[in-house]
């Protein structure tokens, strides 16, 4: 009777993760997002370089109105575009519960008390750092220059209910939840920044901020309901980044200067990017009742 061979799994050489064990590194976690918040403060706020490169962003007294003021319905007489202006409040509370409610359809509800945790942490961080980090007076600039306006609060809508919809999305819509929210998150810091409302450190500081909040919310969360970053295509993260760049190039720009208008298009994109870094790399999972890693294969069995 002939014997059948079994052949014994391929180990790998001493030393060298199996290729299912490699995992992709976390370019962004909580204390780098952190740290890259202190040092846009830093770099921006509290020296006379970044006050003066960014009061050069500001026009004077001619300066036009932007382009998007007129796009946006204000100008007419209608509502703004969210979250611009008054509806900035209406947003957040219609966003909320529209995530709440998902979390109760789909009964996840630790990712529905996550995602909540994430906009409350966003949206009442911008608000108590607003009063605590000052402003100082270090070149000289007018009055109107002067008001702490570091981080943003219209760009705190958007980012902290985007984040928090990713968390409670499943795995199927979440490229495209992330893919809008890039596009949302970019005409809103192009449209405040072309308005002469905020700075680009001041957008760039608050999508820091509530990137921490997101990547804190998933290392908090238990591995088992920790949601797993959806599978993204070759294509698809290009047409969300260019769909981002053409959106805060719209919202950013303005009639009387190119130079800003690039400038704080940059600023949209560089917020649509550090949003994109955030919600696409690579989340805890549960390990498998044998011990494993998702994605490997159980040890075999010894004779």
């Amino acid at each position: 009777m002939a014997q059948q061979k079994t052949t014994a799994p391929r180990q790998s050489p001493p030393g060298r993760t199996p290729p299912a064990a490699r995992t992709r590194r976390r370019w962004i976690t909580a204390p780098r997002a952190l740290l890259g918040f202190v040092a846009v403060y830093l770099a921006a706020v509290c020296t006379p370089f970044g006050q003066r490169a960014e009061n050069a962003l500001f026009g004077g007294e001619g300066a036009r109105p932007a382009w998007i003021y007129d796009w946006s319905g204000a100008a007419y007489g209608s509502s703004a575009l969210p979250p611009l202006e008054g509806t900035a409040v209406p947003t957040l509370v219609v966003g909320t519960a529209a995530v709440a409610v998902v979390a109760l359809v789909r009964k996840r509800w630790w990712q529905g008390c996550a995602a909540i945790g994430v906009v409350l942490a966003t949206v009442g961080g911008k608000e108590v750092l607003r009063t605590v980090l000052p402003r100082p007076d270090l070149v000289g600039a007018r009055v109107s220059l002067l008001e702490a306006s570091f981080p943003s609060g219209h760009v705190a809508v958007p980012a902290g209910l985007v984040l928090a919809a990713v968390l409670v999305a499943s795995p199927r819509v979440r490229p495209y939840v992330t893919a809008a929210g890039m596009l949302w998150l970019a005409v809103t810091a192009g449209a405040v920044l072309a308005t002469y409302h905020h700075r680009p450190s001041d957008v760039l500081g608050t999508t820091l901020l509530a990137c921490a909040c997101y990547c804190l919310a998933t290392r908090l969360l238990p591995p088992a309901h920790a949601p797993v970053a959806a599978h993204h295509s070759r294509t698809r993260p290009a047409v969300a980044l260019c769909l981002s760049a053409a959106g805060g190039l719209v919202a950013g720009a303005r009639a009387d200067s190119l130079t800003e208008s690039l400038v704080f298009a940059a600023a949209a994109f560089l917020c649509a990017a550090l949003f994109w870094f955030t919600t696409a790399q690579p989340l805890p999972r549960a390990p498998r009742p044998d011990g494993t890693s998702p994605g490997l294969a159980a040890p075999p069995a010894r004779p």
